[in-house]
């Protein structure tokens, strides 16, 4: 799983979602990606879970770019707690997406295979994305 080696601060609070990225919005390395078309959160498991399911379709031809890394931690108290006693321990590790952001991205395949995979990569994400090649982003 991603996760970060060491942080600053070991509890975040949630913070907000709105808003569009800084940066992260245009493809830099592939000729395909996977864009991000609303905000949430993504967690490791869902981001490999992606990445596996996407590389697995390829038959590892082509490279592929995980674009985006889970930095928030959060927190979970354990099963059966009364309330109150402090926030709960660092549990997973998230990474917030907002609309726009390029998740995945692909070259070495062909646009119909890469279209396949980031379908199926897409079905493991709780977010809605959409498919964005380079003649696209450079249209718009």
């Amino acid at each position: 799983m991603l996760m970060p080696k060491r942080v600053k601060h070991r509890k975040q609070m949630k913070g907000k979602m709105k808003g569009s990225p800084q940066r992260g919005v245009t493809l830099a390395f592939g000729e395909y990606g996977l864009q991000a078309t609303e905000c949430g959160w993504l967690d490791s498991k869902q981001i490999e879970a992606a990445r596996i399911a996407l590389t697995r379709y390829i038959k590892r031809g082509g490279k592929t770019w995980i674009r985006i890394f889970p930095d928030k931690p959060l927190t979970a108290k354990p099963a059966e707690t009364r309330m109150g006693k402090g926030k709960g321990a660092p549990d997973s590790w998230v990474c917030v997406i907002k609309p726009g952001r390029i998740l995945y991205e692909m070259e070495g395949v062909t646009e119909e295979i890469a279209r396949e995979a980031f379908r199926l990569a897409a079905f493991k994400l709780p977010i809605a994305t959409k498919f964005v090649s380079r003649g696209e982003a450079n249209e718009e």
